[in-house]
């Protein structure tokens, strides 16, 4: 079968930026579905996006399908046949249906008999006449928040089509896709090459519109755009920032990119960096540069989409656009500095945290208290902790947080820091926001940490207090991140506190504005207990291991790290399958059996692997169950994991349900004391092997 090349493209009005990518991806992905279902077979599939164009290129593509054989079971072979070997009404029906005669069945033999079977061969079909439809399916398929239409059109896109494009090497594949007629017409860059494109063959997509000073491939010109900067940058001994997102929306902004480095004045540089960063890339989509401690430097980097012979201008056009920017920055952070910070408790009386649960300054002072019990549980400074939190709210009064809302916390420490605040309680306003993201770091100062935990656990405590908590995928307060920032923040901090104390202690602060209190307390909490298994899964953790721990409910999220950790070890040994089976067993016979709680009685073990087994416990419980004490979990299960051999031999040679109700009783309880050793660790009879 002869190999093809095949080019689509789809012209349009310029794509938006942010979701160009998403879009590339998306239409190679849905037509690489519709190729394989329809039993194409090729040999790459390239897709391809720029500001005004989507593109699909395949390399060695079949032009037609493969025939392939249909089968229809008729009757089976018992039941089609009369005694004279003549067809039965039920066959007679099948071939009316099928619209064949008897001499075209076929018998297949099947476990539970011999069917009659038509079999049928059906040619494939061409790549021509199937490949439009596949395409309109799939650009059908995008995901696009918000289509348009265009003039008259009842076709909808993300933006108004222009041409299509649609070559089987180097013949025009008739077919009409979002009301255009296809053809083999692109066209290149709007102000270098506006005129129109023939393209000569599918293959030379790529080269003929470079050319025309078109990169087409999102890739390729995203690796232009990192080497041009990386080069500007070197120049100057600075690094660029490029966020991945800006990266993807600065690539899906040009066609033939063009980097240029221009600069500020260094007057800027003693406001927040943050907020300079911040306007730079969100607003003008610069990249900028720093030193390599961080420090911001006076330069940007902006890439052009034109390739201007006189580049000066282009960098001083950027400049000038910019500098009110920065000024308008500059002056909200010297009109900020005009009064000190905890000045702004006024204002924050009058701000609303939450209409039934007070303004800001009331959570402030929450706040204030619940981080000053964490402080006295770790050993932290009460007064600075104090001091720090009932600052962190005052800069969301700022005028340079109210034009830069992303600068919380950020632009309280730098007033803090001016006004000459210890350094802990400085870097504590900043750090109260952390974790702000999975994978984000966190508090690194004590003060710091506090803040952070008693923050979300009053939100937490606040809003389940109000019967607010989240439903489905609603969630305003970001609940579930905050439950999980508290997780984090215990686990990776290494601080051994109880949740229910937490939350209880978070509740009282409220005083009578909540309803029930108890209820809260038991359902904030299991809903922090319900955050264990997403968080985890994310690391990759399996599930059988978390519901091992989750049995028990641990009360510290610490100790229930430590013991997922050990559960984890454990599942790895040789020995970690026949135990857990064995749990599982010992699990379902104490589950029928109702017995009183006792110790083993010697003298009542008749057989020898009850003795065996009830001499090994003997032996590892005084060393396994200071381990326990000491929260030193995978030792512990290690040392358990020894149990194998006598634990396998018991279930062999002994019979639980004896006749006997004495011996009965006495091998109940060994088997308790077994299962309670493990279970003071996890509940590993839920383990998967």
């Amino acid at each position: 079968m002869s190999k093809h090349t095949v080019l689509f493209e789809l012209g349009c009005e310029e794509l938006p930026p942010k979701s160009l990518k998403t879009l590339r991806d998306a239409l190679g992905s849905e037509l690489t579905t519709r190729l394989a279902a329809a039993g194409f077979a090729y040999d790459q599939l390239h897709a391809y996006a720029a500001p005004r164009r989507l593109a699909i290129l395949v390399d060695g593509i079949d032009g037609q399908q493969p025939d392939r054989v249909e089968e229809k079971r008729g009757p089976a072979a018992v039941a089609g046949f009369d005694a004279d070997g003549k067809p039965t009404k039920a066959l007679e029906g099948f071939m009316r249906g099928a619209g064949i005669t008897v001499d075209q069945l076929s018998r297949v033999d099947t476990p539970k008999g011999e069917w009659l079977v038509y079999r049928k061969t059906v040619q494939g079909q061409s790549l021509d006449s199937l490949l439009p439809a596949m395409l309109q399916e799939s650009l059908n398929a995008l995901p696009i928040a918000k289509r348009m239409r265009s003039a008259a059109s009842r076709t909808e896109f993300v933006r108004p089509v222009q041409w299509v494009v649609l070559m089987k090497d180097d013949a025009v594949i008739p077919a009409v896709i979002q009301d255009f007629a296809s053809g083999n017409v692109s066209y290149g860059h709007r102000f270098h090459a506006p005129q129109a494109i023939n393209l000569t063959h599918a293959s030379s997509y790529l080269a003929q519109l470079k050319a025309a000073y078109v990169l087409a491939d999102f890739d390729a010109r995203q690796a232009v755009i990192d080497a041009q900067v990386k080069a500007l940058a070197d120049e100057v001994n600075a690094v660029a920032l490029m966020p991945a997102d800006l990266r993807d929306e600065v690539t899906g902004l040009v066609e033939w990119p063009v980097a240029l480095r221009a600069s500020f004045e260094e007057r800027f540089l003693h406001v927040p960096q943050e907020a300079l960063i911040s306007t730079m890339q969100d607003n003008q989509k610069y990249f900028c540069l720093v030193d390599t401690a961080g420090k911001l430097q006076p330069y940007f980097i902006t890439v052009a989409n034109i390739e201007s012979k006189d580049p000066v201008q282009i960098i001083e056009g950027n400049e000038k656009v910019v500098r009110p920017r920065l000024t308008d920055a500059e002056f909200f952070f010297k009109q900020d500095q005009k009064q000190p910070l905890f000045a702004r408790q006024t204002k924050l009386q009058n701000m609303v945290f939450q209409a039934q649960l007070g303004t800001l300054w009331d959570k402030a002072e929450r706040v204030a208290k619940l981080a000053a019990f964490i402080a006295t549980q770790i050993g932290a400074d009460v007064e600075q902790v104090t001091h720090a939190a009932l600052l962190a709210k005052c800069d969301l009064a700022c005028e340079l947080v109210g034009e830069f809302p992303e600068l919380q916390g950020i632009a309280g420490s730098y007033y803090a820091r001016l006004e000459g605040v210890p350094s802990e309680v400085s870097e504590a306003i900043r750090e109260q926001y952390l974790p702000r993201f999975a994978g984000d770091v966190l508090p690194q100062t004590q003060a710091g940490f506090c803040i952070a935990l008693a923050d979300r656990l009053d939100t937490l405590a606040g809003i389940f207090g109000i019967n607010q908590p989240p439903t489905g995928n609603k969630d305003p307060f970001s609940l579930r991140r905050a439950a999980i920032g508290i997780l984090r923040l215990l686990i990776e901090k290494q601080v051994s506190l109880p949740l229910t104390a937490l939350v209880g202690t978070a509740l009282q602060s409220y005083g009578n504005k909540l309803t029930a209190p108890l209820q809260t307390l038991t359902d904030a909490v299991e809903f922090l207990h319900g955050r264990y298994r997403a968080m985890y899964e994310d690391q990759g953790m399996p599930v059988d291991v978390i519901l091992a721990v989750q049995a028990l409910s641990p009360d510290s999220p610490l100790d229930f790290d430590q013991r997922i950790r050990a559960v984890q070890h454990f599942r790895s040994l040789p020995e970690a399958t026949a135990l857990a089976a064995a749990n599982k067993r010992v699990a379902n016979i104490l589950a029928k059996e109702s017995f009183a709680a006792g110790d083993v009685d010697a003298a009542l073990l008749v057989e020898d692997a009850e003795k065996a087994l009830f001499a090994q416990l003997n032996a590892l419980e005084p060393q396994v169950r200071p381990l326990l004490a000491a929260r030193d979990y995978t030792p512990a299960l290690s040392q358990l994991a020894a149990l194998r051999a006598s634990v396998d031999t018991f279930f062999d040679a002994v019979m639980v349900n004896t006749d006997d109700a004495a011996t009965k009783l006495n091998r109940l309880r060994l088997l308790a004391r077994l299962r309670g050793l493990f279970m003071s660790v996890a509940d590993v009879s839920v383990l998967q092997g």
